[in-house]
């Protein structure tokens, strides 16, 4: 007699399922994932009724305007003119010497402290903890992008205004209260908002067809 062929037994895939539902959480639990890049703004309380047909009017020497243009190229109100570069990573980058220069340009008309005709209006204003202060109340910074204008170099440029506000909040925090502004209480901290509230403006990206 011949002998019987057995039968390969099959394989259970019942819980297949449920094994690879386990292994997605799984990867989906432990995988990192890339964050959008994001800026912290104020907006801006709406308007009220009868203020909506006012014509809103900034003295020219209360604005500083930064200006990208799709090569890149920055520029700082009337005074100059940065031109990013390579790094040999191949990073697009602020010079660091330049990003310096456009630090002290901005602290410097954001602070105002020679009272210069050129630079936005002083007022004195009595702040809470601080007294009698000097503040550049109408100040305004307004930021101007090209449609082709790299994120980073964007990104790179709020950078610097950010810091020259918290190079000035600092500097006046050890001189008030001898710490930096983020060891300050919060009532400490608002005192040294009202002398230097940001005040950062977006407009809406522009096509320039040729280089600022």
């Amino acid at each position: 007699m011949g002998k019987k062929k057995r039968k390969m037994p099959g394989l259970n895939t019942s819980s297949t399922a449920d094994i690879s539902f386990m292994l997605l959480i799984f990867f989906l639990v432990t995988t990192s994932m890339d964050t959008d890049q994001g800026l912290s703004r104020t907006l801006p309380k709406p308007p009220e009724e009868e203020d909506l047909n006012k014509e809103i009017k900034v003295k020219e020497r209360n604005c500083l305007r930064i200006r990208m243009n799709k090569d890149n190229e920055i520029m700082v109100g009337d005074l100059f003119t940065i031109t990013p570069r390579y790094d040999r990573d191949g990073t697009l980058k602020i010079d660091p010497e330049d990003a310096k220069l456009f630090m002290a340009a901005t602290e410097q008309f954001i602070a105002n402290k020679e009272n210069s005709p050129k630079l936005p209006e002083l007022i004195v204003k009595n702040v809470k903890l601080l007294g009698q202060m000097p503040v550049t109340k109408n100040h305004v910074i307004s930021v101007q992008t090209d449609r082709g204008t790299s994120y980073g170099i964007y990104f790179q440029v709020q950078d610097i205004l950010v810091h020259a506000y918290n190079n000035l909040r600092d500097e006046l925090g050890k001189e008030k209260f001898g710490y930096k502004y983020e060891f300050l209480t919060k009532e400490q901290q608002s005192a040294i908002r009202e002398v230097y509230p940001q005040k950062i403006s977006e407009a809406e990206p522009k096509q320039y067809g040729k280089p600022i």
